[in-house]
């Protein structure tokens, strides 16, 4: 670009830093802000019709991001995959919206720290950000919490589902990891179409890890407005397959602590409730 349009590398460098600040300053309150109960009654209604998961409010992915190393950082942003990089934490909605993103996470880090450290997290910690009542789930009288669906890297808890473990696993419990993944190939969607129209997330960012943390905002809130403009009807070819698309693979695997009781009884139940109301769609 400094070349292209004659200007000193440090001015374009300054321009496009400035321009990302000011997309996100603009579009992020009308097209990805803070999430409230009306967001998520609305995000688990449309989980239901679209994906069949009912009490669902959102999908966690976690993004690294390949950046230079930055100064003076050690291994801070040395990642399990042996390069340097930052997270993009997201949670989408059902029709490949981000709800929320966190960028900025350390690649060492795990999915689930990152998480943990997220400022949504927080809010969400110190009810901030509220979450709905208990809603029964579809045709039955059993009360059960709003929850993300987020893979096995992060860790079970009361309003974060994750799948089974793939040892030994019976039939029940195999439905259930189905119809999970199933739901979960959403923020798989979110995060293919964000690649396939900003390749600026498929190479090194060459630039202060500073400055990417504005470039990964701008794309993401890019997607938003886009799909808020132009509805999500023409992505839906990528929802027609059955078989899941991983974009981050392989996953580093969690350190599995202890599970609440609390935790456990939500994904029984659930494991249940799917097991007593199947679908059926192919090769399922």
């Amino acid at each position: 670009m400094s070349f292209a349009f004659r200007v000193g590398a440090s001015t374009v460098s300054k321009i496009v830093r400035e321009t990302a600040c000011i997309m996100w300053d603009v579009l992020q309150p009308i097209h990805m802000p803070t999430p409230t109960k009306e967001t998520f009654v609305q995000a688990s209604s449309e989980f239901q019709e679209l994906w069949n998961f009912p009490n669902c409010i959102g999908c966690i992915y976690g993004k690294h991001v390949r950046i230079m190393c930055p100064p003076h950082s050690g291994t801070l942003f040395f990642n399990y995959k042996k390069y340097y990089s930052i997270v993009l934490l997201a949670i989408c909605d059902a029709k490949y919206r981000f709800l929320v993103i966190d960028v900025g996470g350390f690649g060492k880090q795990s999915d689930g720290a990152t998480f943990n450290s997220s400022e949504f997290y927080h809010l969400l910690k110190s009810k901030k950000i509220y979450i709905p009542a208990n809603a029964c789930l579809p045709g039955t009288d059993v009360n059960m919490p709003f929850v993300f669906l987020a893979d096995e890297a992060f860790p079970l808890s009361a309003h974060v589902l994750t799948p089974y473990s793939s040892e030994n696993l019976n039939v029940e419990k195999c439905i259930f990891n189905k119809r999970h993944s199933r739901v979960r190939k959403s923020i798989e969607c979110t995060f293919g179409i964000l690649n396939s129209n900003w390749r600026l997330l498929s190479k090194c960012i060459e630039t202060s890890h500073e400055t990417a943390d504005y470039l990964i905002k701008a794309v993401c809130i890019l997607q938003n407005t886009i799909i808020d403009k132009e509805g999500f009807e023409r992505h839906l070819t990528e929802v027609e397959t059955d078989q899941p698309k991983n974009i981050q693979v392989p996953r580093r695997p969690r350190q599995r602590g202890r599970q609440s009781s609390d935790a456990l009884h939500i994904r029984n139940t659930f494991t249940i409730y799917f097991k007593e109301n199947p679908i059926h769609f192919p090769n399922y």
